[in-house]
């Protein structure tokens, strides 16, 4: 059986202020694309599937087109899942009349865990749809008061299903396994204190586990566990990454092979260093000025207005830094004079000392106190 696995769509997503449908739409024609020429067999889409529980009606629009054009034009079973991003109970609205349609939509846990059964020409294939829960929620449906973190709750769900090691099982999940490679700017933990991973020894027992949550596509550990990572990156953080969607070969004695398809995103996101004048001098000669920009700036002296320079040449620079202007905290801690005591250049020639590692000129210190008495003389006339 092939099986194509993807997760992580966040559609709905604003990045930077930049509202990504239109990146998203492009990204998941090039889905069709593949699932066209690769002869799949199944879609699993292991969570996430919207960026926050009550999505925009764009995201909703765009979900309900791709399903529609999976399920009835290219006429491919699909089984979706709830992430921790998704709303479970408005993901799972309609899951019994779209189960008619081999569209298999978990969104809430449904406990004990009951098979998903599709077949090939070599027999079953028994799927387990898990979309993410909370220990609480796991402790309620067990009536278990000893479950307390994830680990406790995944191996609980786990032990409820009846697996028939002679046929092919494949778990369908939204977690953090140990070991695995994460991705903090992008990746909303799965609790507060505590620990949200799980042991990876708990899924020995699949002939394979594919997984969402992590960004990153990987194979945990050399194990049978597998993350599909994110269709785009969503964050600077992820801009080494190669993102893609994987085929999964399973054959009949459960052997199992995986085949990355990479997918191009309409704006690549980048990290740019430098000078404005080097930037924008690079700029001239760059092939892909529309992408989607984090600058560092290396310049030490201020500039009015950077983003807009920036713009003229990069038209996508979303975040600029400043590290040539930013002081470190233990710069200010080594500091003990009394600032109380000194001058306004006193004061003003020790903040450009912290943020920019120069010490303040003649000239700079004149205009500066120009500024300063024409700010004073505005004062005294006020209270005149």
């Amino acid at each position: 059986m092939r099986i194509l696995h993807t997760a992580d769509w966040h559609l709905g997503r604003i990045f930077q202020g930049i509202h990504l449908t239109s990146d998203q739409v492009y990204i998941l024609d090039q889905l069709k694309s593949i699932i066209r020429e690769s002869k799949v067999d199944l879609i699993v889409v292991s969570g996430d599937i919207y960026d926050r529980a009550v999505p925009p009606p764009e995201a909703v629009k765009l979900l309900d087109d791709t399903i529609s054009s999976f399920i009835f034009d290219l006429k491919i079973p699909m089984i979706v899942i709830a992430g921790n991003h998704d709303s479970p109970d408005r993901l799972n609205f309609g899951s019994r009349l779209f189960a008619a349609h081999n569209l298999f939509l978990s969104g809430s846990l449904q406990f004990p865990v009951n098979p998903i059964v599709l077949s090939d020409d070599n027999g079953p294939v028994y799927f387990y749809a898990l979309p993410y829960a909370e220990p609480s929620l796991v402790r309620e449906l067990a009536d278990n008061q000893e479950i307390r973190e994830h680990n406790d709750a995944m191996a609980t769900i786990i032990n409820t299903i009846e697996l028939n090691r002679s046929s092919r099982s494949v778990l369908c999940g939204h977690a953090f396994v140990q070991g695995a490679d994460i991705c903090r700017d992008s990746e909303r933990p799965l609790c507060i204190g505590g620990t949200g991973s799980i042991d990876s020894a708990i899924f020995d027992e699949f002939t394979c586990t594919i997984l969402g949550h992590l960004h990153r596509p990987q194979i945990v550990a050399n194990s049978s566990i597998h993350y599909s990572g994110s269709i785009l990156p969503y964050s600077f953080s992820e801009t080494d990454h190669k993102k893609s969607v994987t085929l999964l070969d399973i054959d009949k004695d459960g052997k199992v092979t995986y085949e990355y398809i990479p997918l191009q995103p309409k704006h690549a996101l980048r990290i740019v260093n430098g000078t404005m004048a080097e930037i924008i001098q690079a700029a001239a000669h760059d092939s892909n000025p529309d992408d989607y920009l984090l600058v560092r700036l290396q310049d030490k002296e201020p500039i009015l207005d950077a983003i807009g320079k920036l713009r003229t040449v990069y038209p996508n620079v979303l975040l600029i830094e400043r590290p040539g202007l930013e002081s470190t905290i233990s710069d200010l801690y080594e500091t003990r004079v009394d600032h109380r005591k000194l001058s306004d250049e006193d004061l003003f020639a020790a903040f450009v000392s912290q943020t920019t590692g120069s010490t303040l000129t003649d000239a700079q210190a004149d205009f500066f106190l120009s500024i300063v008495e024409k700010v004073h003389r505005k004062e005294r006339e006020a209270s005149e």
